[in-house]
């Protein structure tokens, strides 16, 4: 019987590091919940063509800075396939794997293909004004198993939501210096 309880109990550890890592994703389809995510708005002081071409560079051609966090696996015209890589401390690296569509001048569209829950999309609305561009985030997180599910899509879309806070940081630094530079 212990011997039984020790398996379970490191198959259920294995699978839930397999699942925050983004190695396993589970998409039962049942009792799917969605929440959403965003909306997050960050005023850049730069024009909207240039912040698009901020957003849409490393996936373009990814800086020797950012090879740890960005792989793109495939490239496309207006399309790319790329592996996301996020430290979540204690060693642990979660990796999601997303299509990244590029519409220029105002819009970058994400879906989820392998992560820690079953669906993601999220967007990136570059809205032209007075003092420069407004970028808007926001998304869809869904989750199976009901309740369940999203509670862990509630613990999920809090990190998610955080590193995507960091980028639209980086994004806003990187566009408007490079405005001031012109």
């Amino acid at each position: 019987m212990r011997r039984a309880l020790g398996t379970v109990g490191f198959v259920a550890a294995a699978a839930y590091l397999a699942t925050v890592r983004g190695s396993l994703t589970l998409d039962l389809g049942l009792g799917r919940r969605t929440r959403a995510l965003g909306p997050q708005r960050v005023r850049i002081d730069a024009p909207r063509d240039l912040v698009f071409e901020v957003v849409e560079s490393p996936y373009r051609r990814t800086p020797r800075a950012m090879a740890d966090k960005l792989e793109v696996l495939e490239r496309g015209s207006d399309l790319v396939l790329a592996a996301h890589h996020t430290p979540l401390g204690h060693g642990l690296t979660a990796t999601t794997v997303e299509t990244v569509r590029f519409e220029p001048p105002g819009l970058v569209s994400f879906r989820l293909v392998r992560g820690p829950v079953p669906h993601v999309t999220e967007t990136f609305e570059l809205e032209e004004t007075a003092e420069g561009t407004e970028l808007v985030y926001s998304g869809e997180l869904g989750t199976d198993l009901w309740a369940l599910g999203a509670a862990w899509g509630a613990l999920v879309a809090r990190s998610w939501e955080q590193t995507v806070e960091g980028s639209l940081a980086g994004v806003k630094e990187e566009a408007e210096r490079r405005a001031r530079g012109r």
